[in-house]
């Protein structure tokens, strides 16, 4: 199949899949005598492989990891799941720090007041921010 319907098929844009194959995560395609690219069905599933990885947040760094899993045969369990774990605390850690960034915000919005004081809790405290800062 040509790259358009190829990249409909795996949900993603014919641009996507062309950096995909750029950064070798599908193979480089084959070309039919009218130039075209051409891709088969195992290369749509791998396409769609990356997508569901990225979907659950993991990086081109680590779909490739795993990709790489797919074809060894030994310790591929533990290796994928470390992957996964490490992925996990990634994403914990992000959701802790958002938390404190939404928290932090919501405080300033609630201290900040329509009305006529030229003092604005927020610009004070992205200000003193700055400031405190080396």
């Amino acid at each position: 199949m040509w790259i358009a319907e190829a990249a409909r098929e795996a949900g993603v844009n014919p641009q996507t899949l062309r950096y995909y194959e750029r950064r070798g995560l599908i193979r480089p395609a084959g070309r039919a005598r009218s130039g075209y690219r051409q891709y088969s069905a195992d290369d749509v599933r791998r396409l769609r492989f990356v997508k569901r990885a990225q979907e659950l947040g993991l990086s081109l760094k680590d779909v490739e990891a795993l990709l790489k899993l797919r074809r060894a045969t030994s310790a591929r369990r533990q290796s994928v799941r470390k992957v996964a774990e490490q992925r996990l605390a990634d994403l914990e850690r992000r959701i802790r720090d958002l938390t404190r960034m939404r928290d932090a915000l919501s405080h300033l919005v609630h201290a900040c007041h329509a009305g006529t004081d030229p003092h604005c809790p927020i610009l004070e405290a992205l200000e003193s921010a700055t400031t405190e800062q080396p």
